[in-house]
C-alpha cells in the first residue's frame, strides 16, 4: 500500500522539480531575482514599430530637438532649476539638466520594480534621448544662438566656465550625443535579448508539457 502511494508522489515531485527548473511555476515577479513579465510577440512588434517611428522623428527633426518630446523635456528642465536649487544655490544651474534626467529615471525605477520590461526600456530610451538635447545645449555654450526660455544665463556656459572647459564645449557635446545613441541602442538590444530569452523558455515549456502532460500557465507568446 505504501509503495503504491509512493510512486505517484515521486512522479508528482519529479514533475514539479522539472517545472520549477524551467521557471514554469507561478512565482511573484521580482526583478531583484532577474524575473520580468514575459514579452509577447504583439508587444514586441508594437515596441519595435514605436522605436522605428521614434528614430524617424529624430532624423527628421531639428538636430537635438523633437518637437513634442523635447518641449516636455524643457518643462522638466525648467522645473529642475528651483527643485535642485533648494538643495544648494550653486547646484541650481545644474538643476535644469538634472531635471530632464530625473523624471525618466523615476519612471524607469517604477517599471523596474514592477518587472515590466517594455515600459522600462521606453523610459531608458527617453532618458538617453535627453542626451541629444543636452548635447545641443552644450554645443551652444560659446556661440549662444539658441533662444533661452525667459532669457537669463546660459546653463552650460556657466557650468563649463566653472570647470574651465568652455573651449571644449563642442567635444563634450559630441561625447554626450554619442552616449545618447549608444544608450538608446542598448535599450533596444536589451529588449530583444529579453524577448529571445522568453521565446526559448516557451519552447522549453512546450517540451515540458509534452513530457509531463501539463499545460504551463503563461507559456504562449501569441
Amino acid at each position: 500500500m505504501g509503495l503504491e502511494n509512493a510512486k505517484p508522489r515521486r512522479a508528482a515531485s519529479k514533475r514539479a522539480e522539472l517545472m520549477a527548473e524551467l521557471g514554469l511555476l507561478e512565482t511573484p515577479v521580482s526583478t531583484l531575482d532577474g524575473d520580468w513579465e514575459k514579452i509577447t510577440i504583439p508587444r514586441l512588434a508594437a515596441f519595435v514599430v514605436g522605436v522605428v517611428i521614434f528614430l524617424v522623428l529624430i532624423l527628421k527633426s531639428e538636430p537635438g530637438f523633437i518637437f513634442l518630446l523635447d518641449h516636455a523635456n524643457l518643462l522638466f528642465h525648467e522645473a529642475g532649476h528651483p527643485i535642485y536649487g533648494l538643495l544648494s544655490e550653486r547646484l541650481a544651474v545644474y538643476g535644469g539638466t538634472l531635471g530632464q534626467l530625473t523624471f525618466p529615471v523615476i519612471l524607469a525605477i517604477s517599471f523596474y520594480r514592477k518587472g515590466e520590461p517594455i515600459p522600462f526600456a521606453a523610459s531608458w530610451i527617453w532618458f538617453f534621448e535627453n542626451f541629444l538635447n543636452i548635447a545641443r545645449y552644450m554645443a551652444d555654450a560659446r556661440v549662444q544662438v539658441l533662444p533661452l526660455v525667459g532669457g537669463g544665463d546660459h546653463d552650460w556656459a556657466e557650468i563649463f566656465s566653472r570647470w574651465n572647459l568652455l573651449s571644449r564645449d563642442s567635444t563634450i557635446a559630441s561625447i554626450a550625443r554619442s552616449l545618447g545613441w549608444v544608450g538608446m541602442a542598448g535599450a533596444l538590444v536589451w529588449i530583444l535579448y529579453r524577448a529571445m530569452k522568453d521565446y526559448h523558455q516557451v519552447e522549453r515549456a512546450g517540451e515540458c508539457a509534452a513530457r509531463t502532460g501539463v499545460e504551463p500557465k503563461g507559456a504562449r507568446t501569441t
